[in-house]
């Protein structure tokens, strides 16, 4: 089964190549931090 936080990772790296610059840049890099954040601190 795949972890929630891999999901989350993978949703961020996917907001990155959103072709709207500002507000999909920071809020993919808040997501990616959100999953690596669950990644180390929690098993999800």
């Amino acid at each position: 089964m795949v972890r929630v936080s891999t999901l989350v990772i993978l949703a961020g790296i996917v907001l990155l190549f959103i072709p709207i610059p500002p507000i999909a840049t920071v809020s993919g890099v808040i997501v990616i931090l959100i999953g690596l954040a669950l990644r180390f601190l929690t098993d999800l």
